[in-house]
């Protein structure tokens, strides 16, 4: 290959590790934009960040957030619906947890619970 060649691609590596790097910034901007407005003053506002979080794979920290979101949410159908994710998050979490500690322990990658 020519030295233009390996110019080029190499211009064309830099150019898409740049659209990761903005990409997973712009991502993390998102979240903590959602986690932010889940304690706004706006019910709309707080609908909006439980509908954004309800689609997101569990982690610890949302489930925290989560818990600190249904002890202090005054209208109980915003509660109600932070409770039924915060459920679905632990139960995804433990499940995850419960898995992670028994691999390895059955035939041909069974899970043995």
């Amino acid at each position: 290959m020519s030295n233009r060649t390996f110019r080029t691609l190499g211009v064309v590596i830099l150019v898409i590790a740049a659209m990761l790097g903005v990409g997973a910034l712009v991502m993390r901007d998102q979240i903590s934009r959602h986690k932010r407005n889940l304690f706004s003053a706006h019910a709309f506002r707080r609908f909006a960040a439980l509908s954004y979080l309800a689609r997101m794979d569990a982690t610890i920290d949302l489930v925290h957030t989560l818990r600190d979101f249904v002890a202090r949410e005054p209208r109980s159908m915003l509660r109600n619906r932070g409770r039924q994710i915060l459920q679905r998050m632990e139960g995804s979490l433990a499940r995850d947890h419960s898995y992670a500690r028994h691999a390895g322990h059955g035939a041909a990658g069974e899970f043995v619970g």
